[in-house]
């Protein structure tokens, strides 16, 4: 991350992360920033760009595993670039989710999943 050079030296970080949003100026803050978003090796299990008149859109999953213990993050980042450096990045962060909370939030998918397949409680009145 330290060689990193894609961002203008006027850049601005506009994050919006669980129960928080900040700011942060300057490709050296931005660099410190996201490397401690993304301090250990990790994997893209989805990504999507898509282009837009300032620059594009980048929505990702990533997962990587951190002291042992699988984790997962989904971003969707609208980045400003001009001159080929980007200039903004508004990221949204859902958070940082251990694998406990991943088998939670996947039981309760499924929980839901299942109710909606049965269809309306009570049955369906198809008397006419």
């Amino acid at each position: 991350m330290a060689s990193c050079d894609v961002w203008s030296a006027d850049a601005v970080l506009d994050a919006t992360v669980p129960n928080w949003r900040f700011h942060r100026r300057g490709p050296a803050a931005i660099r410190a920033e996201y490397s401690g978003w993304f301090a250990d090796p990790g994997h893209l299990e989805e990504l999507s760009r898509t282009p837009v008149p300032s620059g594009e859109v980048v929505r990702y999953l990533l997962t990587w595993v951190e002291n042992g213990v699988p984790h997962a993050a989904h971003h969707m980042h609208l980045l400003a670039v001009s001159g080929g450096q980007i200039t903004s990045d508004t990221v949204l962060c859902g958070g940082r989710w251990p694998a406990s909370l991943l088998a939670q939030m996947q039981a309760a998918q499924d929980a839901d999943d299942d109710a909606r397949s049965r269809g309306p409680a009570g049955g369906t009145d198809v008397s006419a």
